[in-house]
């Protein structure tokens, strides 16, 4: 069994790094990391420019879902491939696939070679993803790790504002292939600056084998049920055979995965890793919690044109509150870490801040002023961005170094798979008031006369903070592993 692989043989030494090197390192990787999340967003304003230039308008969604399939679909395999192989070849492959993905939707003459490239660009997005986090998990012990928090939740805000602001201007004023043009100088800058400090990262043994049937299962189960969580309640109804086929496969397929997990000699996910309760209850929080944070970073701007009767620009303008507050959370709670004996409390805090917020949102949101709407969604951001640290610390102080790749792999995966269910399930409460979803380069100048159902949205994102909560309190805590002589004093219990 799995047991047989917990004391793996030690990596090769390499030459220490130094404290420049590593944040030489650290800036690569999150650079790689930047355009990833940046082909999230970037591409939405761009796409009516693209089905006017191309042609096969209906199969516009699918340079969304291609992306979000395999990027999803492939974080947890990056994870026991960089275990097994080490990081700097699984990094560089995972950004080469990345441009080579550009590559083909840049020159792309029609629909289905763009969604082809797409579906290439996320094969390597889903390992930066994971990837980044693992690297810099390498570079710094646990106690340490949390300050880097902000770099990352920097990396998604920077993403969140300039990828729309890039995307409409390329498609506008210059041509839409440059959205995926500026993807390779950009790529091989992250690899020049990571070229040389990275070749002193130990090298892992390669006694260990990769689970290929495993992984062929694990993509296949998770292709299945995004298909099924994108097309419910728009492409098909949730109840049409269609979805109830894809539900069933998938399940069964997850089955069968399950069951290769317990039967495998080495499996793709370690049954060490899948037992460990900080393990499940971190990456469950961070599978709420992104299912919350989808429903205000969708839903808001809708809230904002269609009953506040913003424009879309100033609509932009007034999400930067709930971004920059996640970041602003993350920074504090990161730099607080180190600095608590029950750093757990710092999260349980910021969510339980956060979802009240939320309540009261959904509370006012008939008769809130855009000000008050920006205050909420500010300390919404600040609560919830507490938790991203937290938990990634946790759970990667949690496994032993040799399954670091492996679990943060599993935490990318299920923050990934919570925003499409997050998606889904809101998309549905918005459905069934019949919203109109701002999004896709579509705007609509439908104005709507009831605030019921945003409040209901948001009543749904209050109910999924709560579910974080409890998460979260479930979650053992284990004292952080750092080097004795950069502990920082402890300032609390």
């Amino acid at each position: 069994m799995d047991q047989t692989v917990s004391k793996p043989a030690t990596a090769q030494a390499a030459a220490p790094l130094s404290e420049a090197e590593k944040n030489t390192i650290i800036a690569g990787v999150l650079l790689s990391m930047l355009l990833a999340a940046l082909d999230q967003t970037i591409v939405a304003p761009a796409m009516p420019t693209i089905a006017t230039a191309l042609g096969h308008a209906q199969y516009l969604p699918w340079i969304v879902t291609a992306y979000l399939l395999t990027a999803t679909a492939m974080a947890p395999l990056y994870g026991k491939i960089s275990d097994v192989h080490g990081r700097r070849p699984t990094l560089y492959a995972a950004i080469l696939i990345f441009l080579a993905g550009s590559l083909v939707a840049a020159l792309a003459p029609n629909m289905l070679m763009l969604i082809l490239g797409r579906a290439i660009q996320g094969i390597g997005g889903g390992g930066l993803f994971a990837l980044a986090q693992i690297v810099i998990g390498d570079l710094v012990p646990p106690k340490e790790r949390a300050r880097y928090a902000a770099w990352i939740s920097g990396t998604w805000a920077v993403a969140s504002i300039a990828g729309p602001l890039l995307g409409g201007t390329f498609a506008e004023h210059l041509h839409w292939s440059l959205i995926f043009w500026v993807n390779l100088p950009l790529g091989l800058l992250a690899m020049a600056i990571i070229n040389k400090p990275l070749k002193k990262l130990p090298i892992a043994a390669h006694r260990h084998s990769i689970d290929w049937a495993g992984a062929a299962l694990l993509v296949t189960a998770t292709s299945l049920l995004l298909l099924a969580l994108n097309w419910g309640g728009g492409t098909y109804a949730w109840g049409s055979p269609e979805i109830l086929g894809l539900a069933a496969a998938s399940t069964l397929f997850w089955a069968v995965f399950a069951l290769r997990l317990a039967k495998a000699a080495e499996p793709l996910i370690s049954l060490n890793v899948l037992r460990n309760a900080i393990v499940l209850a971190g990456a469950l929080s961070l599978f709420m919690l992104q299912a919350a944070s989808i429903g205000l970073s969708v839903y808001l701007p809708v809230y904002l044109q269609t009953y506040l009767g913003l424009t879309a620009s100033a609509s932009g303008i007034a999400m930067l509150g709930l971004l920059l507050g996640t970041v602003a959370g993350a920074a504090t709670s990161g730099k607080l870490i180190p600095r608590f004996v029950h750093y757990k409390r710092l999260a349980l805090a910021g969510v339980g801040f956060g979802a009240v917020c939320v309540a009261l949102l959904a509370y006012v949101a008939g008769n809130a002023s855009l000000a008050t709407v920006i205050i909420l969604t500010t300390c919404v951001g600040i609560g919830t961005g507490t938790t991203f640290p937290v938990a990634t610390i946790s759970v990667q102080n949690a496994v032993e170094h040799a399954y670091l790749g492996v679990a943060t792999g599993v935490l990318t995966f299920m923050r990934s798979l919570g925003g499409a269910l997050g998606v889904a399930l809101l998309g549905a409460v918005a459905a069934g008031y019949g919203l109109p979803l701002i999004g896709e380069g579509s705007a609509t100048k439908v104005q709507i006369a009831s605030a019921t159902p945003f409040a209901a949205v948001f009543a749904v994102s209050f109910g999924l903070l709560v579910a974080t909560l409890v998460a979260l309190s479930l979650m053992p805590e284990k004292p952080l592993r750092g080097r004795i002589e950069t502990d920082a004093p402890v300032l609390a219990e």
